[in-house]
């Protein structure tokens, strides 16, 4: 690999979804900077990672996204000596993905940002064992953005929360509401021809967790230094570009209370010269969707890769 950075080249740190422990597991035993940085995320908490991981039911447990987190950045780092012929000279993480580019792009140290992590797994568990239990966030495909703009419409205009909590390509949305109102929800998906994927729970992304937004801040991330990024990082919310520490730790805030907008990332990453992504996590979904695949080449790093590329060297 070059040491040089290419603006060519973004680093995308993925959202997370439900990730297999034996995957992380394996990853983590075989491949070196996987195993130092679970051993550095270790000494951070004072518990063992994986071991809580493996232990603890919930594919969004505190020690559930703390591995993600960890496994994303090891193998970013696997990914500029192996994968990549320069550094990125930009990078970007939709969703759960900011935290990972915060700490990749230098706001955060890792250890800051493995603190940071659980510590905002425990305060949204336990918002919303308090508020807005009733909510849960939809995800669906092949309906378009009139019909589902209808179908939201109906709602607000009965009074009933209806957000986009994340667009993740044209005819790809994930919905915060109530749930009561998830069959209303899924039979217009399916009069759409659409096809409804999971219901998460707890929510995400919506103006209705602004209380949640003020808590992170002020019991979170309050106690953190964040610092300018050696990079640039793009934001998932507006594709803006951001420059400073203040930037990068609001954009984590925001993401609270703001609707994630890949295909606007996309487009960002596209005007800010990009032409190859490499997501780096475990990933079903940004590096598959075609708002990616139609505008970038794209490089998928896996735990699963680099155990691969050992084995046929």
């Amino acid at each position: 690999m070059d040491n040089s950075s290419s603006h060519e080249i973004a680093m995308v740190f993925p959202g997370m979804g439900p990730t297999a422990y034996a995957d992380i597991e394996r990853f983590a035993a075989e491949v070196p900077s996987a195993w130092r940085l679970f051993a550095e995320a270790d000494e951070a908490l004072g518990y063992p990672v994986l071991e809580r991981f493996r232990d603890t039911e919930g594919d969004y447990s505190e020690y559930a996204q703390v591995a993600f987190l960890v496994t994303c950045l090891a193998l970013a780092e696997w990914a500029e000596r192996e994968a990549l012929p320069a550094l990125p000279g930009v990078c970007a993480g939709p969703s759960f993905g900011g935290k990972p580019a915060a700490a990749y792009a230098g706001s955060l140290s890792f250890a800051d940002a493995v603190w940071m992590t659980a510590r905002l797994a425990r305060c949204v568990a336990d918002y919303f064992s308090r508020e807005h239990s009733g909510l849960v966030t939809h995800s669906f495909v092949r309906v378009p953005p009139e019909v589902v703009e209808e179908m939201l419409g109906e709602l607000t205009a009965r009074g009933r929360i209806a957000d986009v909590a994340c667009r993740v390509d044209r005819d790809f949305f994930m919905i915060t509401l109530s749930a009561d109102d998830l069959p209303g929800l899924e039979k217009g998906i399916r009069a759409a021809g659409g096809l409804s994927l999971y219901t998460m729970r707890p929510p995400m992304h919506s103006p209705a967790f602004s209380w949640l937004r003020e808590r992170a801040e002020k019991e979170v991330l309050d106690e953190l230094d964040f610092t300018e990024p050696r990079l640039p990082v793009i934001s998932d919310h507006d594709g803006s570009l951001l420059t400073t520490g203040e930037q990068v730790r609001n954009l984590l805030l925001d993401g609270f209370v703001k609707q994630m907008h890949w295909p606007g990332t996309v487009e960002a990453l596209r005007a800010h010269g990009v032409r190859t992504v490499c997501v780096a996590g475990p990933d079903a979904l940004f590096s598959r969707v075609p708002a990616t695949t139609k505008s970038f080449t794209v490089v998928p790093v896996g735990p699963k890769r680099p155990l691969l590329a050992a084995r046929n060297r």
